[in-house]
């Protein structure tokens, strides 16, 4: 598992040098929001295909 720092460094190394401050934010925001879905998906488990669309059309016909 990557450090935070470590994290940063490596978004940093891939974002152009004329990033401004704010471009900086939103990638870590983006980052820390992905992290939280995959640490929820394991935690939590996931739904396949079929239970998703089985799912989808019971909440729109209603």
């Amino acid at each position: 598992m990557n450090t935070a720092k470590a994290e940063i460094r490596s978004l940093l190394e891939k974002l152009p040098d004329d990033c401004s401050i704010e471009d900086v934010q939103y990638h870590l925001y983006v980052v820390e929001k992905i992290q939280q879905g995959i640490n929820r998906a394991e935690q939590e488990g996931t739904l396949d295909q079929n239970e998703v669309e089985r799912k989808f059309q019971q909440w729109t016909s209603k």
